[in-house]
Order: C-alpha cells, then sequence, then structure tokens
C-alpha cells in the first residue's frame, strides 16, 4: 500500500451538524501542493495554441511551448512584485501592442 488510511483535522467545520470536520492526509497533501499546477493549467486553457486539425506532433510542442511560456510569465510577476511595475496579465505577456 502507497498511503495509509490516516485522518486529519481540517480546522473547519460542518454547517449542519456542527461537527469538525475530517479528511484524508492524502487528499490535504494533493490540496496543498497542485494548487499551482492548477493555476498553470487554467491560464493555458483560456489562451490555448492549439487547434483542432493539427497533428498530434505539433499539438505537443505548442503544448511544451506553451508551458514554457507561461513559466516565463510566472517568474517574471515573481521578479518584479516589489517593483512599482504596472499588474501583466498573461495575455498582455503573450502578445505585448
Amino acid at each position: 500500500m502507497i498511503h495509509d488510511e490516516t485522518t486529519v483535522k481540517t480546522g473547519s467545520k460542518d454547517r449542519k451538524a456542527n461537527l469538525e470536520i475530517k479528511k484524508l492526509y492524502t487528499v490535504v497533501q494533493y490540496n496543498k501542493f497542485m494548487k499551482g499546477i492548477e493555476r498553470a493549467d487554467q491560464y493555458l486553457c483560456y489562451y490555448s495554441l492549439l487547434r483542432k486539425t493539427m497533428q498530434w506532433l505539433k499539438k505537443v510542442v505548442l503544448y511544451l511551448l506553451n508551458c514554457a511560456i507561461f513559466n516565463a510569465f510566472f517568474v517574471y510577476r515573481k521578479l518584479n512584485i516589489n517593483n512599482k511595475v504596472k499588474y501583466m496579465s498573461f495575455l498582455h505577456f503573450i502578445s505585448p501592442e
């Protein structure tokens, strides 16, 4: 067995029964560490480079290119957080006009 079935308290209570909510430890760990990946997928689906009629190899290359562009955007935002630079969205980072 990879994971055990230990439960941990979440710190919140059920509204109806007023009991403390418990979750599996693996679920808590997943929610803790997967937020960034899900947010990256969310950004990438808004401004996708993929098209239905493309061959699969082109789709893979464009997806990896799109991931690299998003990573550059994320690094840019993290490095310029203290500067008084105007907030830049992902769309403006992709196509500055």
